[in-house]
């Protein structure tokens, strides 16, 4: 990174890297320290970076790695600024004595105070209702309320959005992470949802939208479809190949 990308330079980088052994990326692996601190160096003052990882397990003790990373990059000068969960609805099942693995960390790493935050919303299930706030103890549904106190209580009614948690659930596989099939020639890609919904969370139009670790071009794509403009490396030639047939479907290269 040092002879290609300036110094503070990058609005958001968004990113999944190999983690564990998990998978064989064509036989490739990274040094995690120098990566991180790169991240540090190239990442504006104010800028985001957003971390996937998660763990495998050995021997019957998760690795803790995704942690280890986490407090590295608060080492060299990141705040830890939301612990983040991506959760898979559909999960492959598997045979052992623990309860299925069905999510990764999510690291929102800042460069001081976030420049951006534009929260993603989500239908409130009680929009419309109206509820009593001077009960004591607790508040109660207006119609719950007696007629008599009504005509007293502070009453407000649920909006119809209310901000998203920090845990975010996706679909994933065939014709669920995306319908680019071409995609699925990369051993681990994640939903262009979940990039999409951080991009526009710690972005804004005309930002630069990073990824060290390509892959299948799934930031680069939708940071794209979002107005973003976009830098991504990868060691592969093979997955370069990959990303520059699916991103071609979208925008000229």
């Amino acid at each position: 990174m040092k002879e290609y990308i300036d110094s503070c330079s990058i609005d958001l980088t968004v990113t999944s890297p190999p983690y564990d052994d998990l998978r064989n990326y064509n036989g490739y692996s990274f040094n995690f320290e120098k990566t991180a601190e790169e991240l540090y160096r190239i990442t504006k003052k104010g800028g985001v970076v957003v971390w996937v990882v998660g763990d495998k397990t050995h021997k019957g003790s998760e690795s803790g790695t995704s942690f280890k990373q986490a407090l590295f990059f608060k080492e060299i000068g990141f705040n830890l600024h939301d612990t983040m969960i991506y959760r898979k609805e559909n999960p492959l099942p598997q045979n052992h004595n623990r309860y299925e693995q069905e999510f990764e960390y999510t690291f929102v790493f800042s460069k001081g105070k976030p420049n951006v935050f534009n929260p993603r919303k989500e239908p409130c299930r009680t929009a419309g209702m109206k509820y009593d706030y001077s009960k004591r103890g607790g508040v109660a549904s207006i119609e719950e309320c007696n007629p008599a106190v009504r005509r007293k209580s502070v009453c407000l009614v649920t909006k119809d959005e209310k901000t998203k948690g920090n845990i975010w659930s996706y679909l994933v596989g065939m014709h669920k992470s995306t319908s680019d099939k071409i995609a699925f020639q990369h051993p681990a890609i994640f939903p262009e949802k979940l990039a999409e919904d951080h991009i526009l969370s710690w972005s804004k139009e005309g930002d630069i939208v990073f990824d060290p670790f390509m892959g299948s071009g799934t930031t680069a794509k939708m940071a794209a479809l979002n107005n973003r403009k976009y830098i991504g490396t990868e060691i592969s030639k093979e997955y370069c190949e990959i990303a520059n047939k699916r991103l071609s479907s979208y925008i000229k290269i």
